[in-house]
């Protein structure tokens, strides 16, 4: 088995540390201010807060992409509904979604009833899953008088609900 001198690296600990060079055989071994060993990155004062930063900053852009796919997923389920209530629904659906009947309704006059369920397996059902978000769209929004111009303004309001 070779040993691989190109991959050997100094790591000089602590502050008063004189910081002499160092050979391995003919070859001068590269000084590093910190070094990576097992996934954990080290600087010479044994402080790992730039693996801290590093860590919050993947978590972040994972996290970023998660809640950027849970809009996509609600806009997508708004319009949806959208075309439901107002372009007509067809034998098929009847019967899906039950308007509030009061007229005390804030905010838009198309409120939805959002059921009461004992099992949450039925929260997740495409009927029940966006009703809140629908009932909290302001009324310009819901009572849009085209798809497109709805599309426009569900974008600006998804931007600040969710």
């Amino acid at each position: 088995m070779n040993f691989s001198k190109a991959k050997c690296k100094v790591l000089h600990m602590s502050q008063g540390n004189p910081k002499h060079n160092y050979r391995l055989g003919g070859e001068w071994i590269e000084s590093n201010p910190e070094e990576k060993d097992l996934g954990v990155l080290v600087d010479k004062k044994l402080n790992m807060s730039q693996q801290c930063v590093l860590t919050a900053q993947k978590a972040n852009r994972i996290l970023g992409c998660i809640i950027s796919l849970e809009k996509k997923r609600l806009s997508g389920d708004l319009i949806a509904l959208y075309n439901y209530l107002k372009e007509g629904c067809s034998q098929l659906g009847v019967g899906l979604f039950s308007k509030v009947t009061s007229n005390r309704t804030r905010g838009n006059g198309l409120k939805l009833h959002q059921g009461r369920f004992r099992l949450g397996i039925r929260k997740k059902f495409f009927t029940e899953r966006f009703v809140k978000h629908w009932n909290r769209l302001p009324r310009e929004v819901v009572e849009s008088p085209s798809l497109e111009v709805f599309k426009r303004c569900i974008d600006v309001v998804l931007r600040n609900m969710v």
